[in-house]
């Protein structure tokens, strides 16, 4: 648990976010949800804006880290099946627990930022390990255009995370590796 409170407060604004949506992100419910006194929050994050931005950051900053980790502690893989398993694991990772929080505030602030561009700047896709890995996989496997296939390929896979928070279920195995395979063509 962060104790630098601004850290707290954004995190805690994350939980608002994928809990009670847009509408639901106050000051004071993220006072309740850091279980700090009112006025806390907006004592650090004088506007909604700001408390917005702040939740952004942070959010972006705990994916990036995320993904980074993914990156550097899994094994290249060497194969279709390998990269299909390793993209339905972090799917999983995606629909259920922090991952599914994580995921509800990311596209709750992703149709924010259409009206607030400052913070589609901050939610841009970066490089990072796992990014880099499938760009890799790519090239390994001759595709010349591995990095617009990587984006296209991850897009999708984002689509589906997209589509089962909303309407339920579960990504199947299936479905990921047609994407795969649609990628290496």
């Amino acid at each position: 648990m962060p104790t630098d409170r601004r850290t707290v407060l954004a995190e805690a604004a994350i939980d608002v976010l994928a809990e009670a949506g847009i509408r639901g992100l106050t000051h004071r419910a993220v006072d309740r949800a850091a279980n700090l006194p009112p006025g806390t929050t907006s004592a650090y994050y004088r506007t909604r804006q700001a408390l917005l931005t702040a939740l952004v950051r942070r959010l972006v900053a705990l994916d990036q880290a995320e993904l980074q980790a993914i990156g550097e502690q899994t094994a290249a893989p060497r194969d279709a099946d390998e990269l299909t398993a390793g993209i339905a694991a972090f799917v999983e990772q995606r629909l259920t627990g922090d991952g599914r929080r994580r995921s509800l505030a990311r596209y709750a602030c992703a149709i924010e930022s259409v009206h607030h561009p400052e913070l589609r700047e901050i939610l841009v896709p970066r490089r990072n390990a796992a990014r880099q890995a499938v760009d890799d996989f790519f090239t390994a496997h001759g595709v010349t255009d591995a990095e617009d296939r990587t984006v296209t390929l991850l897009t999708c896979v984002d689509g589906l995370v997209f589509d089962r928070l909303v309407g339920g279920g579960t990504v199947s195995d299936h479905e990921i590796r047609g994407l795969v395979a649609a990628a290496l063509r």
